[in-house]
């Protein structure tokens, strides 16, 4: 796709920080404050991987990578897929799962999962057709909050 780049984020910029919130804030009601200190703990693991979609040379999306590895082989889990609102319709998070396809496929051998809520038909739609398959599951959640 013409005037799309996908990068890894490798270094702590502080323009990254302000959009990585922007899209937070479009992603879910309840985001955190996205830090400084969180894209530098992002960068510096070897099991988490942040990529941001330039569209005309303006971050519009975003996708993370994590993986462990345990007894049952080694998972991939995508998490935070958000475009712009203003740029749905390009097919721009067709391009980040593509991405994410083709960073994983270069790895060890692995599962590439995600979740996502069954009221977002756009995205489930878009999850099926480049080739994820539903589950039959669950998805449990615990929270721990800080005592703050």
């Amino acid at each position: 796709m013409k005037n799309i780049k996908i990068v890894e984020v490798v270094e702590c910029k502080s323009n990254y920080v302000k959009v990585i919130n922007c899209l937070l804030t479009q992603l879910t009601p309840n985001a955190s404050i996205f830090t400084k200190d969180d894209l530098n703990a992002i960068i510096s693991s070897d099991s988490s991987h942040l990529f941001l979609l330039f569209y005309h040379e303006k971050v519009v999306g975003m996708l993370t990578i994590g993986h462990y590895k345990c007894p049952t082989g080694i998972k991939y889990w995508i998490e935070d897929v958000v475009v712009d609102k203003e740029y749905r319709g390009k097919r721009l998070g067709f391009a980040l799962l593509e991405h994410a396809k083709d960073f994983v496929s270069a790895q060890q051998k692995g599962v590439l999962m995600l979740t996502s809520n069954p009221s977002r038909i756009a995205a489930n739609n878009l999850y099926q057709n480049i080739g994820f398959e539903p589950r039959d599951t669950n998805v449990y959640r615990m929270l721990f909050e800080d005592d703050e």
